[in-house]
């Protein structure tokens, strides 16, 4: 099954025209037209439960959306027609997309989503800038990051395998980040040896490419990937698009493939895990052996899996996540590239039982990561753990001295419940911060 999974999911950047969800045809005249206002198909009372629970969590900070249709379709106040979509894993210039992050939650809230994860390969450097572009949207942004692995099933270089693994935090970002940031720059560090070993093979397989030309393309201060070695071929004539680049050269295994200082899969499950995080396996289809891949992960902690894409659900791994007890979710990996080829944002439909499975999973973990967070400071109130609260929470630009517990409301209201904030244990720590000014500072982006 998972093979023939692995045959439909060959273009990973799926159009929204895939087998499982093919196009309809317009109707033949001889058929006859639906009445509108017809029957509609009434929600079961799990659906509707986790359907007031996903709203409570988008809506935390702003007017209660309006009452969903009969196929628990969720509904803003604003057009009829709204969708609140989810989309979970997109890129920005940051690291391997061409849009900026600030463009990026613009296109998204251009497609209705309402909640968007930004997730660029080994850096959440733009999560800043697409929060302050969120605002005005009345967005919500996931601090995200897509971790860049290698799995090596009999721990033997030859039998190795890349795999992503896509993190989610909470507003104030990962517990430890300085430890997280560490971790992840040395991942960076080794892109930039992998892009440079890609260009040398190219160079021997007699097609020119110079490093300068890479990097320019990159951007300043970017880890280069494939997909900018990619450009860089395209623009020195050696192919004709992005997807000839990978097909006969860049591919895992191809005559230009090189990898870099990518850390074990585990690992990077486990730090997710112990920053405070959701770790999720990304993209499953593009593994070549899953399951032993998902059951290794999932003993080092991973939560869930991706399963839906733009043109339809999975079997082979909806049931791959079912055997192993993980939620499943999906996004539109969209990095801006442009043309039919590429999922757009927005473009995967997630059911609202499947999101209220990972909120149900991700929130108990975002809650604890910001008390102990909040606890740090409390425990050190030096500028370092303030930075700490602020680096992604919604402080609404204030700046200057102010009450600590009016400093934390505000962070927060967008981000946990009344009745989350109601805890005693978020009571007790509101308290401890009554009695400290707080002094907010200008949060650098990088």
């Amino acid at each position: 099954m998972l093979n023939e999974a692995l045959s439909l999911q060959s273009n990973s950047y799926g159009n929204g025209n895939g087998k499982e969800n093919p196009k309809r045809k317009s109707p033949s005249k001889n058929k006859k037209k639906k009445k509108r206002g017809g029957r509609k198909k009434k929600m079961t009372a799990e659906q509707l439960h986790a359907l007031n629970s996903v709203k409570e969590w988008v809506f935390l900070d702003q007017p209660s959306p309006a009452v969903d249709d009969d196929f628990g379709v969720l509904k803003t106040q604003g057009r009829v027609g709204d969708n609140i979509l989810f989309d979970l894993h997109s890129h920005s210039i940051r690291s391997d997309g061409f849009l900026s992050p600030s463009k990026v939650v613009e296109r998204a809230h251009g497609n209705g989503v309402k909640v968007l994860a930004l997730t660029d390969h080994d850096t959440m450097f733009g999560i800043p800038e697409a929060l302050e572009a969120a605002r005005k949207f009345s967005m919500k942004i996931i601090p995200g990051v897509e971790i860049s692995t290698i799995f090596s099933p009999s721990g033997e270089s030859e039998s190795e395998e890349p795999v992503h693994v896509l993190a989610y935090y909470s507003s104030c970002g990962p517990t430890r980040c300085e430890e997280l940031e560490k971790f992840l720059a040395n991942i960076r560090e080794g892109r930039y040896l992998r892009a440079k070993n890609m260009v040398l093979k190219l160079n021997n397989l007699k097609l020119p490419l110079k490093w300068e030309h890479v990097a320019k393309i990159a951007g300043n201060g970017v880890a280069p990937g494939r997909l900018h070695v990619a450009r860089a071929m395209v623009e020195a004539g050696h192919v004709e698009n992005l997807r000839q680049a990978f097909n006969r050269y860049l591919h895992d295994g191809g005559p230009a493939y090189s990898t870099g200082s990518e850390p074990q899969a585990e690992e990077a499950v486990k730090l997710i895990c112990e920053t405070g995080g959701v770790a999720v396996l990304a993209h499953p289809w593009a593994l070549k052996n899953p399951v032993t891949i998902v059951r290794r992960l999932k003993d080092a902690g991973l939560h869930g899996i991706e399963v839906y894409r733009s043109d339809g659900k999975l079997a082979a791994y909806n049931d791959l996540a079912d055997d192993y007890g993980l939620f499943k979710v999906g996004g539109s990996d969209y990095h801006g590239r442009g043309g039919q080829n590429e999922s757009d944002l927005g473009s995967v439909n997630l059911p609202v039982l499947a999101v209220h499975d990972f909120l149900r999973v991700a929130r108990p973990i975002w809650r604890n990561s910001i008390r102990n967070i909040l606890e740090s400071y409390i425990q050190e109130p030096s500028e370092i753990n303030l930075q700490q609260i602020n680096r992604f929470a919604r402080n609404r630009n204030s700046k200057g001295p102010g009450c600590g517990k009016d400093f934390i409301d505000l962070c927060f209201s967008s981000w946990l419940t009344i009745e989350e904030r109601q805890n005693p244990e978020f009571e007790a720590i509101k308290l401890k911060f009554s009695n400290i000014v707080i002094n907010v500072p200008t949060i650098k982006t990088n």
